[in-house]
């Protein structure tokens, strides 16, 4: 999904990347998608217990079966624990997601986003014990996901200005200012997948700097020789 010869500048491209409506939006898709999960969840824990944890263990991630349901690198980030945890997780990815993909196009926001996510779970799954001495456990969350969005964002317009609790910054401070925070709380108990949420940052840092580079090459190449 993620087309590394695609500048990331939406102007003059096609239809779908210059106005995004709720109907053609990938990230409004993602948040429909949520809801709809999650209420389901509520429904059968509620009504029919065994078959709502059926629900929660068959999608959530587990690194010690990572290889026997490959399908939870991906399903799990469309479970939340909570109804605060899905509405912060939508509320954030409804800004920048949609942010995002007006600069870059539907199919580089969706690639970002199940790239994050897909390398939010393994970078939590292999890096948590060597490096920071904590037994991994299952996950559930789009955050990781919605941390790449955050990063490839700032990257590529690190300068919008952005509110933290109610604190006017530029998005590269609000990005620097939630990295320290989950680096700060990484050994904590406070049931947070941090090392899956730095992960989704470095991966979308990457695939943010990595398209810039390739809009600057795009622009270079489009206007040498017009002097």
């Amino acid at each position: 999904m993620f087309n590394r010869d695609t500048p990331y500048e939406s102007r003059g491209g096609t239809t779908d990347r210059i106005k995004s409506s709720v109907s053609t939006s990938p990230s409004m898709a993602i948040i429909f998608l949520c809801v709809i999960s999650f209420f389901l969840e509520v429904v059968l824990l509620k009504m029919v217990p065994s078959i709502g944890e059926l629900y929660l263990r068959a999608f959530q991630f587990d690194p010690g079966s990572i290889l026997t349901r490959p399908w939870t690198l991906v399903t799990y980030i469309f479970l939340h624990n909570g109804l605060w945890h899905l509405f912060f997780n939508m509320l954030v990815l409804y800004f920048f997601g949609t942010a995002l993909e007006r600069r870059v196009g539907n199919k580089q926001l969706l690639g970002i986003f199940f790239t994050a996510g897909v390398l939010s779970a393994i970078g939590y799954t292999f890096l948590s014990q060597p490096i920071f001495n904590i037994s991994p456990g299952s996950m559930i969350g789009a955050s990781g996901a919605i941390y790449g969005v955050f990063a490839a964002l700032t990257v590529l317009e690190p300068n919008i200005r952005v509110y933290v609790y109610f604190v006017p910054m530029r998005l590269k401070h609000a990005l620097l200012l939630f990295a320290a925070f989950d680096f700060l709380m990484v050994n904590s108990s406070d049931m947070i997948a941090h090392t899956a949420h730095l992960s989704g940052l470095f991966v979308g840092l990457y695939m943010g700097f990595r398209m810039k580079k390739i809009h600057e090459k795009y622009l270079k190449s489009r206007y040498t020789g017009r002097w």
